[in-house]
């Protein structure tokens, strides 16, 4: 029997599919290149075992200390494979648990940070067995498209430095760029240079086609702007819990 919390994630799944078909659709540009993240940061792993029973497979969270245990408590459940991607801010002492279930680091901004992936990944590699996470591991370059280093993202001029280290490191594979729309300024301003952006990784990699853009309320932005990855929470999941004190 279905749950009511199944048929609203089939709704708002629907709904978002709807918007990316037709923010496609207006740029020239086909669904199939559109790779959708469910954002589940402060939801249960239930509601990501649901999803993939709704055909995702791509999950995001931005904090190990819940991305952890989620990741194995839906490894337990969930029939279909899940491919999680760590999208928050990283700090290198996470290295080693983030490498065990995540197969895409999208906020690596930073060479010191580099070096803890493939070093975490390499020994994970190491010790793999049948059950655990993805061998190697893809990092994206996060860029800071405002200069503002609080919110996390290497300067511009960094990225060619930190894509190069992703590149020579063993364990790791350059796969593109992320970024996040500074606050108070318009999604289309704030995108207008991501094809430029990751047209520095793929002068590295050429396979580094990977920009990561867009989140709820600017998806159509990101997508008229070249982005391949899409991270929804809200509009996916609903407002978020608050956790609890």
């Amino acid at each position: 029997m279905t749950s009511p919390r199944h048929t609203e994630l089939a709704g708002h799944l629907a709904a978002i599919r709807a918007r990316v078909a037709a923010a496609c659709a207006a740029a020239g540009r086909d669904a199939s290149e559109i790779t959708l993240i469910a954002v589940t940061k402060t939801r249960p792993a239930q509601d990501v075992v649901a999803l993939t029973e709704l055909g995702l497979a791509d999950f995001g969270e931005n904090k190990d200390q819940e991305a952890a245990p989620k990741a194995a408590e839906v490894a337990e459940a969930a029939a279909a494979p899940v491919r999680w991607h760590f999208i928050g801010q990283l700090q290198t002492n996470k290295a080693s648990s983030v490498v065990r279930y995540a197969s895409v680091v999208h906020s690596v901004d930073r060479i010191r940070l580099v070096r803890a992936l493939g070093s975490a990944s390499r020994a994970a590699t190491a010790t793999a067995t049948a059950t655990a996470a993805p061998a190697g591991l893809t990092c994206l370059v996060q860029v800071s498209l405002d200069g503002d280093s609080a919110r996390g993202g290497a300067l511009i001029s960094q990225l060619p430095d930190v894509a190069a280290a992703i590149e020579a490191e063993g364990g790791l594979t350059l796969g593109g760029v992320m970024a996040v729309a500074p606050l108070g300024v318009a999604p289309d301003t704030a995108f207008a240079s991501l094809r430029a952006i990751s047209d520095i990784a793929r002068a590295i990699n050429p396979a580094a086609t990977i920009i990561s853009a867009g989140m709820s309320g600017d998806l159509e932005a990101a997508v008229r702007n070249g982005a391949t990855h899409l991270r929804i929470g809200t509009a996916l999941l609903g407002n978020r819990s608050l956790p609890v004190l």
